[in-house]
């Protein structure tokens, strides 16, 4: 399978957790069954709560998964110990950090403002991603990188925009969590892409998430402020979904990233607002505008364009 299409199909996984999220935080028909989710209000102390539970729930499943598709994990985290494998050992950890950082940001973003106008702030780390290798001297963008830039971030524009225009007045830092969040992703793909030099996806994905659970279990009981009345097994199955797709969609987008590299990367991630629309579309009946179909055809565009010119170099 081709580097664009592991990180195409990490896109969809990204997709499902992001309708996952709208469904805890409000209620929704769920292909068809009426009154599912809204288990807890948009909130900054509820945003942690379901980044725990996701995170409580990624770690043990990444752990199985993992020793499956890459037999020597342990033996590739036991070598971080050894000291000529300290750098290495100082990216992963802050890959860790980068992970926790931007999923804390995007959640908080979720809760404070529409989910719509969040997706839109965080999907700019594309542009990040592409700012970031320029200023580092890694990779400047090419001319083709910059178009196909401009196709997605339009055609995300287009598909969003009425989510944009119509909602509510906006909290200024919500807005500033979701900008966070993207450039804190776009911080976390190029620390994977230099680290994957020396050290498998596999094994930099679990430290990744391991730290994130860390992280989150240490801030819970500051942020923790249930209701008497919380639907425990609905925020636990919900968790779990949301779980498989982050943990599907992290493994693939880091093994995409090792063969395509973080700009390419990034700009098929760019897609992931409009496939975000276009399954909610699917599972809860979130219905398109003329508008946002045009959206979905630029931003496709874009992605036939990326795929057809890799297939041309090899």
């Amino acid at each position: 399978m081709s580097g664009i299409s592991i990180v195409l199909l990490a896109a969809l996984c990204f997709c499902a957790q992001n309708v996952t999220v709208r469904i805890l935080f409000n209620t929704s028909s769920v292909f068809g069954w009426e009154g599912v989710g809204g288990f807890v209000e948009p909130s900054l102390a509820n945003s942690f709560l379901l980044l725990a539970l996701r995170m409580v729930w990624v770690v043990p499943v990444l752990s199985v998964v993992s020793l499956r598709l890459y037999p020597p994990l342990w033996g590739a985290i036991a070598q971080l110990r050894h000291r000529q494998n300290r750098p290495l050992l100082k990216k992963a950890i802050a890959g860790g950090s980068l992970m926790f950082l931007y999923l804390a940001l995007l959640y908080i973003s979720i809760g404070l403002i529409p989910t719509g106008i969040a997706l839109i702030l965080f999907f700019l780390y594309p542009l990040f991603t592409l700012i970031l290798t320029t200023l580092l001297g890694q990779q400047a963008p090419t001319r083709l990188q910059i178009v196909v830039m401009v196709m997605m971030l339009g055609g995300t524009a287009l598909t969003l925009s009425p989510s944009g225009i119509n909602a509510a007045p906006q909290q200024g830092i919500g807005m500033i969590c979701g900008v966070a969040a993207g450039l804190a992703y776009a911080g976390y793909s190029l620390v994977g892409q230099q680290s994957f030099q020396a050290l498998h996806p596999i094994p930099f994905t679990w430290l990744s998430f391991a730290i994130t659970l860390i992280f989150a279990a240490i801030l819970l009981p500051f942020t923790l402020d249930l209701p008497p009345d919380i639907a425990w097994q609905g925020l636990w199955i919900g968790s779990l979904i949301s779980a498989l797709a982050t943990l599907a969609g992290h493994v693939l987008q880091n093994l995409g990233i090792r063969q395509i590299g973080a700009n390419q990367a990034a700009l098929i991630g760019s897609s992931n607002p409009t496939l975000t629309l276009i399954l909610a579309w699917v599972a809860i009946g979130e219905s398109l505008t003329w508008v946002q179909v045009l959206g979905v055809v630029v931003v496709t565009l874009g992605i036939i364009t990326l795929r057809d010119r890799a297939i041309a170099k090899r």
